[in-house]
């Protein structure tokens, strides 16, 4: 069958093909020529490039960066004018609330918060870090290992794994700060023993997708050794999970930092962080003293925001989505 030029209706194999003359099914005579877009049904099931060329919002990356250095400058610079010993206390100047001598006023030893806050802030940016580190680096090389071994080193590893994470965390971190209760070594462990689990899977994962690659068959083809192909090989491939994992993990520490302390089994009160501030406050707010739980509050959602913001920055960045995505309702 043909097309009837006179008509300009299509007939046999042509019916529903896009002609010169004629606009595509489902759009309306003369709408093509107009530039009218295709119906709305249309746009929700197709496929269209993502508009995410750079990630995030440009505003993100240095909002979230200029806070969390205002934050590190606080922490660092305030406690070293003040020169001030936490555990010196001054009960003539006890519960005062704001003021020109005390901009976050006083606790109830006559310490000032302003200094204590930037100590907090000092000490849980520090035990997070080193957190997020510990946890990367055991997660890493389990995730390694169970891709560059696999068989029967895998199955038990990703046992493991699925064992520790059938467990709260936070049930978990206080079971082993519990063990030796107020030391900042227990504080790392508890945190960086129950968060390096998604660590290990991801680098996992992204390991077995090159140990399959080309270059890694010739690689094992020409007898290096797993621990030469892991190191060679594998490792390099990984080392930006890895440093996504670092920044991912920085307001998770954070805050498991902060609820261990509020809980008694963290850091001791003489040894200010976010979470003892908080602890201290738990009882002085039923007697109006608000200052003493609003500021190290704002300064803990401050610093998890802005380190949040950074870690979905980075992780935009270091692994851009793919070009294509679903539009929904024709919204891009």
């Amino acid at each position: 069958m043909s097309s009837d030029t006179t008509t300009g209706r299509a007939t046999g194999r042509t019916r529903g093909v896009a002609t010169p003359d004629r606009p595509p099914v489902g759009v309306k005579p003369g709408a093509a020529a107009r530039g009218v877009p295709p119906p709305r049904w249309r746009a929700a099931v197709t496929w269209r490039p993502a508009r995410i060329p750079g990630g995030r919002r440009s505003w993100v990356l240095p909002v979230c960066a200029g806070t969390l250095l205002a934050l590190l400058a606080f922490a660092l610079i305030v406690p070293w004018i003040a020169d001030v010993d936490p555990r010196v206390t001054d009960l003539a100047a006890a519960n005062q609330g704001p003021s020109a001598a005390h901009w976050f006023g006083t606790d109830q030893s006559g310490r000032d918060l302003l200094v204590r806050v930037a100590q907090g802030m000092r000490v849980s940016l520090l035990i997070a870090i080193l957190c997020a580190v510990v946890a990367t680096v055991l997660g890493c090389l389990i995730g390694l290992a169970a891709a560059a071994f696999g068989g029967w080193v895998d199955r038990v590893l990703m046992r493991a794994v699925d064992a520790l994470n059938a467990i709260p965390h936070l049930l978990l971190g206080i079971v082993i700060a519990s063990m030796w209760k107020g030391a900042i070594v227990a504080v790392i462990a508890s945190i960086a023993l129950t968060h390096w689990t998604q660590v290990a899977r991801i680098v996992r994962s992204e390991a077995l997708t090159v140990r399959t690659r080309d270059y890694v068959l010739a690689a094992v083809s020409l007898g290096g050794t797993r621990w030469r192909v892991m190191a060679d090989h594998l490792l390099p491939a990984v080392a930006p999970q890895a440093v996504l994992a670092i920044a991912l993990l920085l307001p998770h520490a954070v805050w498991h930092e902060s609820a261990l302390s509020f809980l008694g089994v963290g850091l001791p009160p003489d040894r200010p962080s976010l979470g003892t501030l908080l602890e201290d406050a738990r009882t002085r707010i039923l007697i109006g003293q608000w200052w003493l739980l609003l500021f190290p509050a704002l300064a803990l959602i401050v610093a998890t925001a802005a380190t949040a913001g950074l870690s979905a920055v980075a992780r935009d960045r270091m692994l851009p989505r793919r070009r294509t995505e679903l539009g929904i309702g024709g919204v891009r």
